[in-house]
């Protein structure tokens, strides 16, 4: 497990994709913070970058999801992986630590590019401006690792790459959330304390106010359901050739 752990971790950061997509993705944002510097001061790098926190989901998100949870199944390398013995439950476990690694990576550079972009025009960040910049990031963090998770359901179950690609594209711009809020409004508004958004939410609140303890222990275990019911799915169904 441990092997397959490095060894995919060796493909994902080898890939010329990842560098070229994130590349242009950090050229878009800068001509973006050009733009917006004009007449921009201190205040404007939160209300920016909320907006910004809101499509990393889909586009930080998308990205690794594809590449860590599809590209096995297009290239057929799955069936190779599952033929060599390694079990079907180590399998789901090894995305998810890989998921946890890549992203928190790719995350934590976030802030600071964000800081150095407006840096770059002349706009500086206080500490509590930085320190708000990190807490957004890590509800990003919480975001994206769970609705990979969740979308792992799908890849392991349909074993289909654009069903699996449209599911985690809805739960990333919380069409599947906003949805299920809806209904659970008509039935029960405190039933909204069990979708992610609300989860990642109390989580942040429990850092800066405290009583941190419940809402991690909430994310745990709805990470931990979404990887046991991909296991469950993913030895109940046969590889496909």
């Amino acid at each position: 497990m441990i092997k397959y752990i490095i060894g995919e971790i060796y493909r994902l950061v080898h890939k010329k994709s990842l560098y070229i997509y994130f590349g242009v993705l950090l050229i878009g944002y800068v001509l973006i913070v050009f733009i917006r510097s004009v007449g921009a001061n201190e205040s404007s790098i939160l209300n920016d970058s909320s907006n910004l926190f809101t499509f990393l989901p889909l586009f930080i998100g998308g990205f690794l999801f594809t590449a860590i949870y599809t590209d096995d199944l297009s290239s057929k390398s799955l069936i190779t992986v599952v033929g060599f013995g390694l079990g079907k439950a180590k399998i789901v476990i090894s995305k998810l630590i890989i998921s946890i690694i890549l992203a928190a990576i790719i995350l934590a550079l976030v802030p600071i590019i964000i800081y150095a972009s407006y840096a770059l025009f002349g706009i500086l960040a206080t500490e509590n401006t930085i320190k708000m910049l990190y807490l957004m990031d890590l509800q990003c963090f919480l975001i994206i690792i769970a609705y990979m998770t969740l979308s792992g359901i799908a890849v392991y179950g349909l074993q289909k790459i654009t069903l699996s690609v449209i599911l985690y594209f809805l739960l990333s711009v919380n069409v599947v959330s906003g949805l299920i809020s809806l209904a659970f409004n008509m039935i029960s508004p405190s039933l909204k304390n069990i979708l992610m958004p609300t989860i990642s939410n109390k989580v942040i609140l429990g850092i800066t106010n405290g009583g941190l303890a419940a809402p991690i222990c909430e994310y745990i275990i709805y990470v931990a359901i979404a990887a046991t019911l991909s296991i469950i799915v993913f030895q109940k169904k046969e590889m496909e050739f």
